[in-house]
């Protein structure tokens, strides 16, 4: 299965682009490989405790976090450095510093800095990255060779060849290069990918308009074109951060997470991500078939810092991922030539100040929905009114009417969980 990861550069004509993607690949060879992967999985997650317990030694010692390049350099003599080829061995260490400065970087008191990779007395089977020096491709005939450490070769030129298989449209053999390939356990197999440079070519340049976008907790995202307007309920995110963190609660072990709790955790975050991924890939498109060059969307991060939001108030906002959908946005954007512009949110007051008027009130909030200015008389969904107020921060001069219509009646996109992808509510007839 072939899904967009990460862009890189566009070209200057804004007719080609070079964008990063990750193609998935199923090995066609996986019980002749398992084994050798399954060390090389085991000794990932050996070499992450080994520098967990290390960072954890520095940081009582002297109050701080070392970075990669210092973890590497500590250990690259360890026993557990050399099971893999160095530079898997330095991305696993990079990940580490990555989610410690990550976790030391939350103001949250719930945030826990990250564990150790073990369940009960076992190891799991990390994931693997292979960069440029740690692996040769053969796409003619769907062969990748994958370097084993030093400590893990038989011989001098020990490697693992892994037999691929991508789907037809993602063939390896006509992109610009490999960057990386990573050996991911699913659960049950290993399976490989592939990030590649794929050059682009773009049939429909941008145009000249511009959109806003408010991002929310009830509803995910708000978008305002000025004379159009579509809201994206979060109904399915909350319905399985619901679920999902029952079970993990309820199958909680008294040494940590039990497997069910780890599975429940795992599988709420993967469709999290994807539910984030479907949502952005459908305000980009929307926003590229209305000739959007310019897409405002509020970032609100300093929202943690403002203040105390009560137990399930600041629960609700450790949880909020808007970090990743304003990434998820930028990347998916980059490759229609649309440019996102972060729009910090502090001090603009976006949700109390009308859009027609530019009137700032509190009161204006008439519900948790509903927006009414008392001077102007406007009355819209309250998420919305922020977007549009956010789409004049790149459209200072807007000559949209903004009327009630479109503002307090928006078009609705759900989430389908059964097929997986946005699509519009269904309207009903209200005939007598």
């Amino acid at each position: 299965m072939a899904e967009i990861f990460t862009p890189t550069c566009l070209s200057s004509d804004m007719a080609d682009s070079v964008v990063t993607r990750t193609y998935k690949a199923r090995i066609r060879n996986q019980q002749q490989v398992c084994g050798d992967l399954n060390s090389l999985g085991f000794a990932a997650s050996k070499l992450w405790n080994v520098g967990r317990w290390t960072i954890q030694r520095v940081w009582d010692a002297i109050g701080l976090i070392p970075d990669a390049t210092d973890l590497c350099a500590y250990l690259k003599h360890h026993d557990r450095y050399v099971d893999l080829h160095s530079q898997s061995s330095q991305r696993v260490l990079q990940e580490l510093t990555e989610a410690f400065r990550g976790w030391y970087g939350d103001d949250s008191t719930e945030a826990n800095p990250p564990g150790y990779r073990k369940s009960g007395d076992e190891h799991p089977r990390s994931t693997v990255t292979f960069k440029q020096k740690g692996f040769k491709v053969d796409a003619k005939h769907g062969y990748v060779r994958l370097s084993k450490g030093r400590a893990l070769k038989t011989h001098r030129g020990d490697f693992i060849l892994c037999s691929y298989e991508t789907r037809p449209d993602a063939d390896l053999g006509t992109v610009e290069s490999v960057q990386q390939v990573r050996a991911v356990w699913t659960g049950d197999v290993w399976e490989l990918h592939f990030v590649c440079r794929v050059a682009n070519e773009r049939t429909n340049p941008p145009g000249e308009h511009s959109a806003g976008v408010d991002l929310g907790i009830c509803n995910t995202a708000a978008v305002s074109f000025g004379d159009e307007t579509l809201l994206y309920p979060g109904n399915a995110l909350k319905e399985d951060r619901h679920y999902f963190r029952q079970v993990e609660y309820d199958t909680e072990g008294e040494d940590g997470l039990s497997a069910r709790a780890e599975w429940a955790r795992m599988k709420k975050a993967r469709r999290q991500r994807h539910f984030l991924h479907t949502l952005s890939k459908d305000v980009i498109e929307q926003c590229a078939e209305r000739g959007v060059e310019t897409l405002a969307v509020g970032h609100p991060k300093h929202v943690r810092a403002d203040g105390d939001w009560g137990r399930h108030g600041n629960k609700r906002l450790h949880d909020w991922a808007f970090e990743t959908l304003i990434g998820y946005l930028e990347y998916k954007a980059e490759e229609y030539g649309i440019n996102v512009e972060r729009v910090d949110e502090a001090g603009l007051k976006t949700s109390k100040t009308c859009c027609r008027c530019d009137t700032v009130a509190a009161s204006h909030r008439a519900e948790r929905g509903l927006y009414v200015c008392e001077e102007c008389g406007l009355v819209a969904n309250a998420d919305l009114n922020a977007a549009e107020n956010m789409r004049t921060t790149v459209t200072p001069s807007p000559t949209e009417d903004r009327s009630n219509g479109c503002l307090a009646q928006p078009a609705v996109r759900l989430f389908d969980k059964q097929t997986g992808q946005v699509a519009p509510r269904e309207q009903v007839a209200c005939k007598p």
